[in-house]
C-alpha cells in the first residue's frame, strides 16, 4: 500500500511541498475550499493562480472535503495563511489521530493572541506542541515545483517527529536538515519577512546595494536579538531558517514581501500594493505583531519599527529611512547581553 498524505492549503507553497511528496511516489491530496481550483488540479494538473505555467504530478490529487483529504493519511501538513491557520487546524480536528506526523510551513504570528503557528495548531488538536514539525528556510516555491536544488530545516522539540518530516521530504532536489530549537526556526521564518519589506523598500527608493546590504545585516542582528530574548538559539538565526532565509526572500523576484516593498519604496498607496498582489504578504501582518512584541519585551526593533510606521501610519519610506540613519551612534555588537550569549555555553 503506498504511503498518503495530505497538504492544506492549494496556494502556491502548499502546492510545491504536495509536488515534492507527490515526486516521492507518495499518493497526495490536497485541500482546497475552492471548487474551480479542485478541478483544475485534477483535470488540467495546473494552479495556475499560484504557480502558472507548471505541471503537477498525476498522483497530487485535490479534494474540497477535509474527512477525505486526511483519510488514510500518515501525515498532515499545514501550509495556511497565517490568518486562517488556527481555522484549518480547528477543521482538521475531528479527523486528526495521534500517530499522524503533523507538519507546519507557515511563516508568521497568529496577529490579535501574537501566538506561534505551531502553539495555534497544538491548541486545536489539543496535542502537545513538540508534536507539530515546523519547516522552514530558503525555498522559493517557484523553484522547487522546478524541481531546482532545495535546502530547508525542519525543526521539533521531539527529535523523533523531527526525524520523521526530514525521511518525509528528502529527495534528490530537496534536502532537508533537522534542529531542536523549533522556536527559533519558527520565529527566524516569520521575523525575515518584515526585512524583506525592508529590501523592497530601498530598491524601490533607489537605493542601490550598499543600502540594503546594510538592511540585511543590521536585520538579522534585530531578529536575532528579539529571538534570543524569546528563548530562541543565536545559532539558529545563522543557519538555513535565519541568514538563509533572509537573503532570499529580500532579494528575489520570486518573495511576495520584497515585490510589496518595492512598490511601496516607489509610493504605492498600501492598498494598492495588497489588491495588485493577490496572494497573501505574510510580512505585513507580522510587522504588526513584531511591533507590539518587541514592546512586550523591551527590546529595541528599528527596523519593524520603522516599516510599522511606514505600513500603519502613513509615514514616507524615504522619511523612515532617514530616521533609521539618524539614530544615536551605536557599537555593532550590541546585540544583545553577555548573559544571554552565556546561556547557551552553560
Amino acid at each position: 500500500m503506498s504511503e498518503k498524505a495530505a497538504v492544506l492549503v492549494a496556494g502556491s507553497w502548499g502546492t510545491a511541498l504536495a509536488s515534492v511528496l507527490a515526486d516521492k511516489g507518495i499518493d497526495v491530496n490536497i485541500w482546497t475550499r475552492n471548487e474551480a481550483q479542485c478541478r483544475e488540479i485534477n483535470e488540467r494538473h495546473t494552479n495556475e493562480r499560484f504557480l502558472p505555467g507548471v505541471v503537477l504530478p498525476s498522483n497530487l490529487v485535490a479534494v474540497t472535503d477535509m474527512e477525505a483529504a486526511v483519510r488514510g493519511a500518515s501525515s498532515v501538513v499545514i501550509v495556511a495563511p497565517s490568518s486562517a491557520a488556527r481555522e484549518v487546524a480547528r477543521s482538521l480536528k475531528p479527523y486528526w489521530s495521534e500517530n499522524m506526523l503533523v507538519v507546519h510551513a507557515t511563516k508568521g504570528f497568529e496577529t490579535e493572541s501574537l501566538k506561534r503557528i505551531s502553539t495555534v495548531i497544538s491548541e486545536e488538536l489539543e496535542c502537545e506542541e513538540g508534536r507539530i514539525v515546523v519547516l522552514s528556510g530558503p525555498s522559493h516555491a517557484e523553484e522547487v515545483v522546478k524541481r531546482c536544488p532545495t535546502t530547508v530545516v525542519v525543526a521539533s522539540l521531539d527529535d523523533k517527529e523531527a526525524a520523521k518530516a526530514q525521511d518525509l521530504f528528502m529527495h534528490s532536489y530537496f534536502r532537508v536538515y533537522t534542529n531542536r530549537d523549533m522556536l527559533g526556526a519558527e520565529l527566524a521564518g516569520a521575523f525575515k519577512n518584515i526585512i524583506a519589506l525592508g529590501a523592497g523598500m530601498s530598491d524601490g527608493l533607489g537605493y542601490g546595494d550598499n543600502a540594503k546590504a546594510a538592511l540585511l545585516t543590521r536585520g538579522l542582528a534585530e531578529i536575532t536579538r528579539i529571538g534570543v530574548e524569546m528563548g530562541a538559539n543565536p545559532l539558529t538565526f545563522a543557519g538555513l531558517a535565519g541568514v538563509g532565509d533572509l537573503v532570499v526572500t529580500a532579494t528575489s523576484k520570486h518573495s511576495r514581501n520584497w515585490r510589496a516593498g518595492f512598490m511601496l519604496g516607489e509610493g504605492t498607496p498600501l492598498d494598492q500594493v495588497l489588491s495588485s498582489m493577490g496572494m497573501v504578504v505574510e510580512g505585513i501582518r507580522t510587522t504588526k505583531a513584531a511591533y507590539t512584541i518587541s514592546e512586550k519585551y523591551q527590546v529595541q526593533m528599528p527596523i519593524a519599527s520603522q516599516i510599522y510606521h511606514v505600513l500603519f501610519e502613513g509615514m514616507n519610506p524615504k522619511t523612515a529611512v532617514e530616521a533609521l540613519m539618524g539614530r544615536d551612534r551605536k557599537t555593532e555588537m550590541e546585540m544583545m547581553s553577555i548573559e544571554t550569549w552565556e546561556q547557551w555555553h552553560s
